[in-house]
């Protein structure tokens, strides 16, 4: 949430729209001009903020970086509150919601025009009542499985679930969409093939059923970045919008393909400020737990940000904050709103000082994929996590 009110909260994230807009425009460079280009912006556009996430990805045109190449065409979001607070925030433009829409949201899903996600045959049957209900017109997108076995289904019952959405009279099947298992963690990307073979063998299916989307879709950043035959007629842009590379193997992969080179811009730091600076006596412990003994005299940092806000516990006694351009370790456990780091080597810190949890500052950065490999996660994870109620601010 973008807060009329910073002040009141003791952390933010500075969002760059200038580089989303130039990660935008890298994408469409890769897809060209007659592909649509959806911006993925679920679970608060992984932290960065949802509404003027989803505006900067649609103003891309503006930027000269992208040469002139159409801007996003499409947003995608995981449910109904996540699309209706878009269309409540004046954005305008298709919205596929990829999650769930319970039966008492599915009039409003439908009246307001959200595309909506089919992975079963239940859920066809539900959106054609829904549809006949309301007297609006539901357009929907069919999920094939392909090997995720999460959301989507078999193409026997995928053609199922297009005759009961096209024998309502009241829905239309505009797309059908599958997503790679395998395609970020390797550099082999065999189950990914076979994955797309299958999703083109249920599209062959479908079709000769007479049901025929028009709107195909596949890739996911990772898949754009390497992979032209899973463009179809629509690209799903993810994690790569932010300037995050999926992972390593990606761009390993990416070198071992030939692939044209692709210059992603991070777009988020996260930030807090010094509250207060204290001595610590030699011998001293720092924190809960006696996890951390100082043994000199030293000086510590106390932040306002915590676990609750994102700040994961497992970075206790081994990540780092920047602190007037310098590295601060992370001393002791990290509590639930408050974490202290040493500042012993920077003589000046004070109360106040502007501090960097995640980004740049002066000429050192601390990435997501840095603090990822700390705790053994993904880059997705750092960002997504960071407070939803801390606001975001809008810069470049």
């Amino acid at each position: 949430m973008y807060s009329e009110s910073p002040y009141r909260k003791l952390s933010w994230v500075e969002v760059d729209a200038a580089a989303l807009r130039h990660n935008v425009g890298e994408f469409r460079r890769l897809i060209g001009s007659n592909r649509k280009l959806l911006a993925v912006v679920k679970s608060n556009a992984y932290g960065h903020g949802l509404c003027e996430t989803a505006r900067s990805a649609l103003a891309a045109a503006a930027d000269p970086s992208s040469a002139g190449l159409r801007r996003a065409d499409w947003l995608g979001v995981f449910d109904l509150d996540e699309a209706a607070r878009l269309r409540d925030a004046g954005i305008d433009v298709p919205v596929l919601i990829m999650g769930d829409v319970s039966d008492k949201g599915l009039p409003e899903a439908i009246e307001r025009g959200f595309r909506l996600t089919v992975p079963s045959c239940d859920m066809a049957r539900r959106v054609a009542a829904a549809a006949t209900r309301t007297g609006r017109r539901a357009v929907t997108h069919i999920k094939i499985e392909t090997g995720t076995n999460r959301q989507g289904m078999a193409s026997v019952d995928a053609i199922e679930a297009g005759r009961v959405l096209r024998a309502s009279g009241a829905v239309e099947v505009e797309g059908a969409y599958t997503h790679f298992a395998n395609i970020e963690d390797t550099t082999d990307h065999s189950y990914a093939f076979g994955q797309l073979g299958t999703f083109n063998e249920a599209i062959g299916a479908l079709e000769r059923a007479g049901i025929r989307p028009s709107l195909r879709h596949a890739s996911c950043s990772a898949a754009t970045i390497l992979f032209p035959e899973t463009y179809f007629e629509m690209v799903r842009m993810g994690i790569g919008m932010y300037g995050l590379w999926p992972s390593r193997e990606t761009r390993v992969s990416a070198a071992q393909e030939g692939r044209t080179p692709i210059d992603l811009r991070p777009a988020l730091t996260w930030k807090t400020r010094v509250i207060q600076v204290k001595d610590v006596a030699a011998g001293s412990f720092v924190g809960y737990g006696c996890t951390f003994r100082a043994t000199r005299k030293m000086k510590i940092a106390v932040l306002p940000v915590g676990y609750a806000n994102g700040y994961d516990r497992g970075f206790s006694n081994t990540a780092y904050v920047l602190i007037r351009g310098r590295r601060a370790a992370v001393t002791g456990r990290v509590c639930m709103n408050l974490i202290m780091v040493d500042v012993t080597d920077i003589p000046d810190a004070a109360a106040g000082d502007e501090v960097v949890l995640l980004g740049r500052q002066g000429d050192d950065a601390i990435t997501a994929d840095q603090l990822a490999a700390m705790i053994g996660t993904i880059n997705y994870e750092i960002v997504a996590r960071i407070d939803p109620a801390a606001p975001r601010v809008l810069i470049g």
